[in-house]
């Protein structure tokens, strides 16, 4: 891995991810595809980019069943025991309404309700990813949505994953399609003859889903537009190389696009930690995908001290951050931009993203300076109650009527004011 000392941070950041014009142009086009033609024009976007023809999209009851005959008791155990996890950490997140009354009568609050529909995208590619169903599902059920809709891109058999199909069902999904890419985000949002439109759609995927996210927003409701994982680890000397260059590893190869960062005041955990990756990849299943990933995206920064770490760290904004150092629950506080912040040598990032319960789907690209994971807050909406009182009015009304004429808006004024003549 590329070994850095300079204080330039350039060389490992990323920017948002755009995509091309190309690519860009090809996303609108199968939106407009599917918004005219609907469900013919998902059937010959399926074929064209999945190599499969279907002649229905709806995954049904005995495909759910037959899922379970396809894994092991042991993964649906330990399926269950992960949705249990995070459906407890996040009921901890559920905000009730709330109402307050002022001396002079008026009622003031907030009432949060459940979204009505969500879509739920889960990609396929290269591997099956049910904890994504979990991470995304859960939350949503947690919150109150009544609906919940599914889409994954099918093989070429017109199959989804049974590990996928399975946490589906344990996590309560009763309406899945086999439709990816685009044309599934599209499908969502603008709804096709066999496909409800939803009011927001969450789940990550490639650029080209990216891209459709971005473009259907403002008709419907996205999580984020999610890039290529990340992981940063801040650690000192006291952390095993082994473990850091293991950790580096697990989001190198999720994608050639991938970003892996170890910032240490240790030249001596640099050297080893490098040499530990060259030495782990060597034996990697996915060895391609990583070795791209620490090629391009990997790097280890050496800074004269602890503080300055923890400023790279900031100015990072990582999407996922281990803290492996001799007082890692000290700098916590000192941390202030990171999706998951993953402390002491047992806090393995894959902890998070499989089992512990906070949600795995986190901001990326530096989004974490401004934004959070995926949460139950993400699944309602919150509306404002004014019960305004006789006594609150008389006394307002003629600041409010000022307040609107200061604006140019007369109609204003004279809805308030009408009120007070007729109470004379």
């Amino acid at each position: 891995m590329k070994i850095l000392q300079v204080n330039d941070l350039i060389s490992i950041k990323r920017s948002v991810e755009s995509g091309t014009s190309e690519q860009q142009a090809a996303v609108q086009a199968i939106i407009e595809d599917v918004r005219a033609r609907g469900d013919q024009a998902v059937k010959e976007l399926t074929e064209k980019f999945d190599q499969v023809q279907l002649s229905a999209f709806s995954v049904t009851e005995k495909e759910m069943e037959e899922a379970y005959g396809k894994v092991t008791d042991e993964f649906v155990a330990i399926v269950r025991e992960a949705a249990e996890n995070i459906r407890v950490f996040h009921e901890k997140q559920l905000r009730p309404s709330w109402m307050t009354t002022e001396e002079n009568g008026t009622i003031l609050g907030q009432k949060m309700t459940p979204l009505d529909s969500v879509g739920v995208y889960v990609p396929g590619g290269t591997a099956a990813y049910p904890s994504s169903v979990l991470m995304n599902v859960v939350p949503a059920r947690v919150a109150g949505v009544k609906r919940i809709v599914m889409t994954s891109p099918p093989d070429r058999d017109g199959n989804l994953p049974a590990a996928v199909l399975v946490a589906a069902k344990e996590a309560g999904v009763k309406e899945i399609y086999k439709v990816g890419g685009a044309q599934a985000i599209a499908s969502l949002a603008y709804g096709t003859e066999s496909i409800a439109p939803v009011d927001k759609i969450t789940g990550p995927g490639n650029i080209f889903v990216a891209l459709a996210k971005r473009e259907v927003y403002g008709d419907v409701d996205i999580d984020m537009i999610a890039g290529p994982s990340e992981i940063a680890i801040l650690a000192d000397e006291t952390a095993r190389p082994d473990e850091v260059a293991a950790d580096l590893l697990s989001q190198a190869e999720h994608d050639p696009r991938a970003c892996s960062v170890l910032v240490t005041p240790s030249m001596k955990l640099a050297e080893a930690v490098s040499a530990e990756v060259e030495k782990q990849l060597a034996v990697l299943p996915r060895r391609e995908i990583a070795e791209r990933s620490i090629a391009d995206y990997g790097a280890i920064y050496v800074t004269d001290g602890i503080d300055e770490a923890v400023e790279v760290v900031n100015q990072l904004a990582p999407e996922h951050l281990e803290v492996v150092t001799a007082e890692a629950v000290e700098l916590l506080g000192k941390i202030r931009h990171a999706g998951a912040i993953f402390i002491g040598r047992y806090s393995s990032e894959p902890v998070g993203d499989y089992f512990a319960g906070p949600n795995h789907v986190l901001p990326t690209n530096g989004t974490a300076r401004f934004s959070s994971p995926l949460n139950v807050d993400d699944f309602q909406k919150k509306s404002s109650v004014i019960i305004y009182s006789k006594n609150a009015f008389e006394e307002n009304a003629g600041k409010i009527a000022a307040f609107a004429r200061m604006e140019g808006l007369e109609a204003h004024a004279r809805a308030v004011e009408t009120r007070l003549k007729n109470d004379k």
